[in-house]
């Protein structure tokens, strides 16, 4: 291997335009966006963030047409515009619609598309794990939304509860709901990871932790706040498919089960959910009320503080959706003094915005229009929220149309209006020319006044005692002139939103390119080219201040001459930098994978899985979702951890870096470590219901039930941790370059493995544990399941490892690939341990 920098650049190179011109031409060719039907193999985050949105939108229109079909039928008392069951798969639709495909998806769509030249990098690390997510969500979301044309939609509302989804709906609508959404968060959480991975490992060198734009930070937020929030609904998904799919007793009181557990699963997902929407519209108001301000954000660090503070607290809400249900009061007064102590850091947000317009001169737009409409809905929204974390009151409010007006004021209030902004701001960095700011008034007025008409009589409706969820109403209860009222401002925010549409889709063949930075912003997104090109950023700069555009002299000029880090693509590869976490010094130049089919066909068989399992076809199930496990293998043979044709490369400035490295400082590694924390949350989630079956009985395991006893989980537990060690053997025995003893150690790890998890199972099966009999067999199968289900997860990986040795692809060298699965194996040695100790140890001490 060639250890020394090649292709030196020098600065005579950049001074010369013909060098600049010739290396600007092999950046294009390196990025280049496939054309014809192989379009569809792209993974530029500004084709598939692109994609992304457009998908969410489209969404966002059919959950709106479904709104209007709601408002239609309770225009007038009595109604037969639809039926109770048609009515009641529509409105589950509507907020399933808006939740999990718009409200979460359009936020990664948009960070997707635009982070990556927000943060000064050619791409995010791992441009095929974007396009997955989006192939994923497209084909979850129209095996979900088509199940209305069917008559087979679900009709339990979003949120699902059982016992009415498990015991009184015994038809598809509510397999469909939770295996297509469950395929759906696991795309959400795929869009995580990247993006994670992208803001603390692709920064460009000097942007420090304490210089990256707001919005990155709340992205980091929001991020981690799906790796905590979404596993215990896709836990809870779990427990009721199983109830419904084989009678395993969950939330079944006359078997040991209790609705109450979905309840609590469902909401530490549901509340957390209101934030991770909320948020992201609070970081593109972050990164627009500065450009229009003409000024740096009054109070950074308060914004940062005070966006970690909302997560944080966001998880400690839930139970103040279940003040009615019969909790103890001690526990209503401490969430209940929680839901308000919310308003503090989110009061703080929105004062420093305040005073950021306060410090500044204030250029007039219509994205202002909507960001001071969207503050001020949301403040009515918050204020409303305040109303019902009054345990009291929420008494009296619960289940009324006073919470669909306070929801949709929150969630209109402080997400449509602040994306509707986004639309306008960034329009131009997406397309090269801007939206009309005269047809953009009209909507935003239309939108305005439509959103008001509709919405805030709710909260009158709801305090005469309307219930929500209802098909229809008598007469003559106070009901018919506000409803009438609310029906007749949802056409008027539909024609918002129909001008909206035409703005962004009408042609524009003859309107000129938009200048570009229109609005004079001072953050890195704006370095683009109008039409931008599909490189990223010309060269990867160096930052020394929040806003460069702004405050670095001949900023932009030395970014379009090439004058920073990999002006160049000699090799014909696409590469970014990679940089630490804190400080963003540069470690390493990062090859990227380029576009692929790949990703196409692991979403399409991935997604057969969960829609063949919705039906029971459960052969066609298991044999779609091996083809998904050997096309994913496939993908990451043949695009990750690729051995370079040299060791190090000249990136510019007279730097040289390696191409390839592991451990922690790898975007690989950050991966597998961020994956785990969000799986061993959804085991934990699964641990939690084990707990709460044991507080609501008295005696739990239940006489003369007997668990799986000591002797066969204690006996998986010593074989599975024998394995570990073995595991983590090899991997010194790999660096040390013992490839005999790699491949016994390994060889060895992954059979006493499958014996460790063979143990595992003998515990409840020995036993005649019987799943459908009481909760307590069922949840210690779950248990058990899950886990023997990650080691043989864990043997594929290890024989995987063993492959590419043979391969010549990992050496001990180049070893990115033992790494990540021994840390996979500290998660796994981490989740035997805790399975065995709940299952075994538990009962032995109760």
């Amino acid at each position: 291997m060639d250890s020394e920098p090649a292709n030196l650049i020098s600065e005579q190179d950049l001074d010369s335009a013909e060098y600049r011109r010739q290396s600007s031409t092999r950046l294009l060719k390196a990025w280049e966006t496939p054309r014809g039907w192989r379009y569809w193999s792209a993974v530029n985050n500004s084709e598939v963030g692109m994609w992304y949105t457009v998908a969410s939108f489209c969404f966002f229109l059919f959950g709106g047409v479904l709104a209007l079909l709601m408002r239609i039928q309770l225009a007038v008392p009595g109604n037969t515009f639809l039926t109770a069951d048609q009515y009641n798969q529509i409105f589950t639709m509507h907020g399933s619609v808006m939740m999990f495909l718009f409200a979460v998806p359009i936020f990664e769509a948009f960070s997707i598309m635009i982070l990556p030249e927000m943060l000064g990098a050619r791409d995010l690390p791992f441009p095929r794990l974007s396009a997955y997510g989006f192939y994923s969500f497209v084909i979850g979301g129209i095996f979900v939304c088509g199940s209305l044309f069917f008559d087979a939609a679900p009709k339990g509302g979003w949120f699902m509860y059982p016992p009415l989804t498990s015991s009184f709906q015994d038809d598809i609508g509510a397999d469909i709901w939770l295996l297509g959404l469950t395929f759906i968060e696991i795309a959400s959480i795929a869009a995580a990871i990247e993006l994670i991975v992208g803001v603390l490992k692709c920064r460009p060198p000097g942007m420090r932790i304490n210089l990256i734009p707001l919005y990155c930070w709340y992205i980091l937020v929001v991020a981690g706040m799906i790796l905590f929030a979404f596993p215990p609904l896709i836990a809870g998904d779990i427990l009721l498919e199983m109830e419904r799919a084989f009678d395993w007793p969950f939330f079944d009181p006359q078997r040991g089960g209790d609705p109450l557990l979905w309840q609590h699963l469902f909401w530490i997902f549901g509340h957390p959910e209101v934030y991770i929407v909320f948020l992201p519209s609070v970081a593109l108001m972050a990164m627009m009320v500065p450009t229009f301000a003409k000024t740096p954000m009054v109070g950074y660090s308060w914004v940062v503080l005070s966006a970690v503070g909302t997560g944080f607290l966001s998880f400690g809400l839930w139970v103040h959706h279940m003040f009615t249900t019969g909790l103890p009061g001690i526990s209503i007064g401490i969430f209940s003094a929680a839901s308000q102590a919310v308003a503090i850091p989110t009061g703080v947000q929105l004062f420093c915005f305040l005073a950021t317009f306060t410090a500044g001169t204030v250029k007039r737009s219509v994205c202002l229009h909507f960001i001071f409409a969207g503050l001020a809905t949301f403040i009515i929204g918050g204020l409303t929220g305040v109303m019902v974390a009054v345990a009291p009151f929420d008494f009296q409010a619960h289940d009324t149309f006073f919470i669909v007006g306070h929801l949709h004021y929150v969630l209109i209030g402080g997400t449509i209006f602040p994306i509707m902004a986004g639309f306008y701001y960034f329009f131009p960095l997406v397309k090269g020319k801007q939206l009309s700011e005269r047809i953009g008034r009209i909507v935003f007025w239309l939108v305005l006044i439509g959103f008001n008409i509709t919405f805030f009589p709710m909260h009158i409706t709801g305090l005469l005692g309307m219930p929500r969820r209802v098909f229809t109403y008598p007469a003559d209860m106070g009901f018919d002139t506000l409803n009438l009222i609310s029906s007749l401002g949802s056409m008027i925010l539909a024609a918002g939103f129909v001008l909206f549409l035409y703005d962004v889709v009408r042609p524009r063949t003859k309107q000129p390119l938009s200048e570009r930075n229109p609005w004079q912003a001072g953050t890195l997104e704006w370095l683009a080219q109008m039409p931008d090109q599909p490189w990223g950023v010309r060269t990867i700069p160096i930052i020394e201040s929040r806003y460069p555009l702004w405050e670095q002299p001949n900023f932009v000029r030395d970014v379009d001459e090439g004058r920073f880090y990999l002006p160049d693509a000699v090799e014909g590869k696409r590469e970014t930098l990679v940089t630490t976490v804190i400080d963003a010094e540069p470690l390493q130049c990062l090859r990227v994978g380029g576009p692929t089919f790949l990703t196409l066909f692991a979403a399409l068989f991935t997604g057969g899985f969960f829609i063949f399992a919705t039906y029971h076809w459960w052969l066609a199930a298991i044999v779609s979702g091996l083809i998904a496990i050997g096309v994913m293998l496939t993908w990451v043979w043949t695009g990750t951890a690729e051995i370079p044709e040299k060791e190090r490369k000249d990136v510019g400035l007279g730097l040289s870096l390696p191409l390839y490295i592991s451990g922690p400082n790898a975007v690989g590694w950050w991966a597998m470590f961020i994956t785990m924390t969000a799986d061993i949350t959804a085991f934990v989630s699964l641990v939690f219901g084990y707990f709460f079956y044991w507080t609501i009985h008295e005696d739990f395991p239940p006489q003369p039930l007997q668990g799986p006893g000591v002797f066969w989980p204690v006996t998986g537990m010593v074989l599975l941790l024998i394995a570990y060690g073995l595991t983590l053997l090899s991997r010194y025995w790999n660096c040390s370059g013992q490839v005999s003893a790699f491949y016994l150690s390994l060889t060895l790890a992954a059979v006493v493995s499958l014996a460790g998890a063979c143990a595992l199972l003998a515990g409840p099966w020995l036993t005649g544990l019987d799943p459908t009999t009481h909760v307590y067999p069922a949840i210690v199968w779950v248990l058990t399941g899950w886990t023997v289900l990650h080691v043989i997860l864990g043997v594929i990986m290890q024989l995987y490892c063993l492959a590419r040795r043979a391969a010549g692809k990992m050496t001990n060298q180049w070893d990115a690939d033992i790494v990540n699965v021994s840390l996979y194996w500290h998660f796994l040695a981490l989740t035997v341990v805790m399975t065995v100790g709940v299952i075994a140890g538990f009962p032995s001490v109760s």
